[in-house]
């Protein structure tokens, strides 16, 4: 018996048909592939935003109307050489509030505090009996060492006396005689012009508004 082979082929290939696609399938899949980068972009930008973005804690409160009060005074007295008693009551009655809520304030600095606030005052209250400050001046330095605190009185004072000079440097140019002939004179109680009055007048509530946020707003966001 002889030997015999059997071939058994299996079914025919079926043939590969490429179906074409047409613009608006090519733009979904184009969508879908861009989908992963667009979710990524996206994720990014809000841990940004979230790193950003600082948390409001409540002894920040006082102190923006510290800093509004101060800008306010500051604007106020360049322009019309005028410190409204108003803007230091309230500098005065937020203080309190920012002893109570601040992390880093004692009773005990507080305490120091007002007393430093105190010699500011007699101090400035004798050099304004001599006519060398303004009784707005005296009255807004006060209430910025109160702010300032004992350990930052003296770089306050430092920083009020170095932007006064510089201000009064920048009034005695051309610019600082034009904004010099736009404010009122100085007068007497009568209404007459001072004597021996000197022409430029230095607005020291700019100064003193400058020096206080200065040293008054950043270690409170250290």
């Amino acid at each position: 018996m002889s030997d015999s082979t059997i071939d058994i082929a299996g079914p025919p290939a079926l043939p590969v048909i490429s179906v074409p696609l047409d613009s608006g399938a090519r733009s979904d899949a184009a969508a879908i592939n861009r989908r992963p980068t667009i979710i990524r972009s996206l994720t990014g930008v809000r841990q940004a935003a979230a790193a950003m973005t600082m948390p409001v804690t409540p002894h920040l409160i006082p102190l923006a109307g510290f800093a509004g009060l101060m800008a306010a005074s500051a604007i106020e007295d360049f322009r019309r050489l005028i410190i409204p008693n108003g803007l230091i009551l309230g500098l005065c009655v937020l203080w309190p509030l920012h002893v109570a809520i601040a992390p880093m304030l004692t009773l005990g600095a507080a305490g120091v505090a007002a007393l430093c606030a105190s010699a500011v005052f007699i101090a400035g209250a004798l050099l304004f009996s001599r006519g060398l400050i303004g009784g707005g001046d005296v009255k807004l330095l006060a209430a910025a060492t109160l702010w300032a605190g004992p350990a930052a009185t003296l770089q306050l004072l430092v920083l009020t006396a170095l932007i006064g000079g510089l201000l009064s440097l920048l009034l005695l140019t051309p610019v600082g005689a034009l904004i010099a002939a736009a404010r009122p004179t100085l007068r007497e109680p009568s209404g007459d012009p001072a004597r021996g009055a000197n022409p430029v007048l230095v607005p020291y509530g700019v100064a003193i508004a400058a020096a206080a946020l200065i040293v008054t707003i950043p270690p409170n966001f250290s």
